[in-house]
């Protein structure tokens, strides 16, 4: 991307809310350019399209307080940009790349929010389990290096927890980086990870980059960029793997609507703007892996009153390799992490990328709880007695499975007081296997709940 360095000043011609358009009586700046005006030049604006060869409307990133018509422009001659390196560790950034934790930033290279996704060309084309140690993800909804999975979930499901988490085990097993993004966040959602991630001893690996509820559209369009330009430079520069957490997806999608709308264009079906398709595989497509380093991302996904053909929804599956669905119920019944094994899918849980006997065993325990999932009615009303010896077996082994797939966190251990549990693939396998081959039918079930691997049930007996 060309920028144009000369400075050049422009004037503020109207102001409407959010958006303010200058005029400029030489060059006009290039698209995406950061402005700055005001007393202080404390006012940020954004290029974001041109009204004719003198005038450009802009979207404010700050507040417009104190602006008036005529005010001196600057144009800066570059794009709105952030810091990058291994100095941002640890800390908590705005849009701006300046620190909102009370940490100072030693001197660092700076990098353009917009880049162009890595080429067809450069991108590894080996498909590849993400292994995070949770049982229920690593074996039913396995996540793809490099590629994005959904976390669907209401409040207080434990969706922060297993954030939080999936950052621990992503620090110690791949020592790679954690980036989370929160786009549209409460403040105090923020200021309670920042802890909770603190509290778990992994934030000196983690990057914190917010653009807030209470801030302008146009930060919360571009915090997502943002985090992306860390991201990027931790895998291409530095060849880590880098997780990156985003929350909330639909957020971003909704501040692109609103910077649509004040922008004057004519919205799209359901009130979305005419570029949603664009704007969000934008940012979705810089997700990827080479051949050096990756970057995979697990996003927070809210669905608009449950309505799964909404196009946000439907443009951000498009994108996704795997779909993580947390279970109120679940969490009522006291399985943590409260992933619904029957709703919650991957793309790569296939017989070509996990291999047959991965493939066949989720298909069993899928099998299995929905089996159960249907008898429980019959249960209800008759008992169990009644139901035949066959149909005892398949409930034996699912109330079985359903607390095998339950795991003690590393990031809860001050709740709960059990030691957190990392699982290897192979040996979450072999317990849902020699689960489903009633080994441990005379086992009481209570000895599957909240273990590591299978053999602590024989501890626990």
């Amino acid at each position: 991307m060309t920028i144009n360095t000369a400075v050049n000043t422009g004037r503020v011609i109207s102001i409407r809310g959010s958006i303010v358009d200058v005029a400029f009586a030489d060059s006009l700046p290039e698209r995406h350019s950061l402005l700055k005006t005001g007393a202080s030049q404390q006012i940020a604006l954004e290029v974001m399209t041109y009204l004719s060869a003198k005038l450009v409307r802009t979207i404010a990133l700050t507040s417009t307080q104190g602006l008036a018509r005529g005010s001196i422009v600057k144009n800066t001659g570059h794009p709105l940009q952030v810091p990058v390196g291994e100095a941002l560790l640890g800390k908590m950034f705005n849009v701006f790349g300046e620190t909102i934790d009370g940490s100072t930033l030693p001197p660092t290279q700076w990098r353009s929010l917009h880049a162009s996704p890595v080429s067809l060309g450069d991108r590894a084309t080996n498909t590849e389990i993400f292994l995070t140690g949770i049982k229920a993800i690593d074996v039913l909804a396995p996540l793809e290096k490099g590629g994005k999975a959904g976390l669907f979930g209401g409040a207080g499901v434990g969706k922060t927890v297993l954030i939080t988490e999936l950052i621990n085990n992503v620090v110690s097993r791949y020592e790679g980086v954690s980036i989370f993004c929160g786009i549209g966040e409460r403040s105090r959602e923020g200021a309670e990870l920042y802890r909770e991630i603190k509290e778990a001893g992994v934030l000196n690996n983690t990057v914190m980059i917010f653009g807030q509820m209470n801030e302008s559209p146009g930060v919360r369009f571009r915090v997502g960029h943002a985090a992306l330009t860390m991201a990027e430079y931790f895998r291409d520069d530095l060849h880590k793997d880098v997780l990156l957490t985003i929350d909330n997806i639909f957020r971003f999608i909704q501040a692109g609507s609103e910077v649509s709308g004040l922008m004057g264009q004519l919205p799209s079906r359901v009130g979305y703007q005419p570029s949603l398709a664009t704007a969000l595989a934008e940012l979705e497509e810089r997700i990827c892996n080479t051949a050096t380093g990756s970057i995979t991302s697990i996003q927070a996904v809210y669905v608009p009153a449950d309505d799964f053909s909404d196009p946000a929804a439907v443009n951000t599956f498009a994108h996704l390799s795997a779909a993580i669905v947390l279970s109120r119920k679940r969490v009522s019944e006291g399985f943590y992490p409260a992933i619904d094994p029957l709703k919650s899918d991957s793309k790569i849980l296939t017989p070509q990328v996990v291999g047959d006997r991965h493939y066949q065993i989720a298909q069993a325990v899928r099998q299995t709880l929905a089996n159960y999932e249907e008898l429980k009615d019959i249960i209800a009303m008759l008992g169990l007695e009644e139901l035949a010896q066959s149909e005892r077996k398949i409930v034996y082994r699912a109330r079985r499975l359903e607390r095998f797939l339950t795991q003690p966190f590393f990031t809860t251990k001050q709740f709960t007081g059990l030691e957190g549990k990392m699982v290897k693939l192979e040996d979450a396998l072999a317990g849902c296997d020699r689960i489903l081959h009633d080994e441990f039918t005379d086992y009481p079930e209570q000895s599957l709940y909240m273990i590591g691997g299978i053999d602590e049930a024989k501890t626990q007996e």
